[in-house]
């Protein structure tokens, strides 16, 4: 039974309520890093682990220090200061073990910690999954992959788009949030596949 509970969460969170194409939280990296697949693939990965220890860590925060301690309303500047030591870890290892991806993601690692979708996991947890570990860590990996799906699937559209020919008042910017709204149009389809 809770495998299956978890299974309901991690699919629904990927498909149903992706963060990005359904919630439209994290679209500042979703357009920033969407332009390479291995660049999309990267910031993904560092997504997936900070949303993935965020979710447990932030829930484990909540538990046992603000909820018994009635500090509820510090959730948000403790949860975005345990992001910002995530996000620290993450740069510190990318910059040591890879660094063309860390040169390639530039300014979008940092971003990581103000990600709304990030928060957004967390303070989500706090609501839904408020008495359980599990599904409140499966539900940030599932946001982690879902996340990544949608980056993945808007580089490769992306990277067709370059080889298209766009009509002059559509390039840049216009056929990217075309694309984007197309891309996220056909998540809807999804809608009523979990209760």
């Amino acid at each position: 039974m809770i495998v299956r509970d978890l299974g309901i969460i991690a699919l629904s969170t990927i498909l149903v309520h992706n963060f990005v194409l359904s919630q439209f939280l994290g679209i500042c990296p979703f357009l920033g890093v969407s332009k390479k697949l291995d660049t999309a693939l990267g910031m993904s990965g560092a997504v997936i682990f900070v949303m993935t220890v965020a979710s447990a860590v932030t829930w484990l925060v909540n538990r046992y220090l603000l909820a018994p301690n009635s500090l509820a309303y510090m959730q948000t500047i403790s949860f975005i200061l345990v992001i910002a030591a995530l996000v620290q870890f993450i740069e510190i290892l990318m910059k040591k073990f890879m660094p063309p991806l860390y040169n390639a993601l530039g300014i979008y690692l940092p971003l990581i910690t103000t990600n709304c979708a990030v928060l957004g996991v967390a303070l989500l947890n706090m609501r839904d999954y408020p008495d359980s570990l599990a599904r409140a860590t499966v539900h940030g990996l599932a946001g982690g992959l879902g996340f990544m799906l949608a980056l993945v699937l808007f580089a490769g559209v992306r990277e067709r788009l370059e080889l298209c020919d766009v009509p002059e008042c559509l390039e840049g910017l216009p056929i990217t949030l075309i694309s984007a709204g197309l891309v996220s149009l056909s998540f809807f389809g999804f809608q009523g596949l979990f209760a």
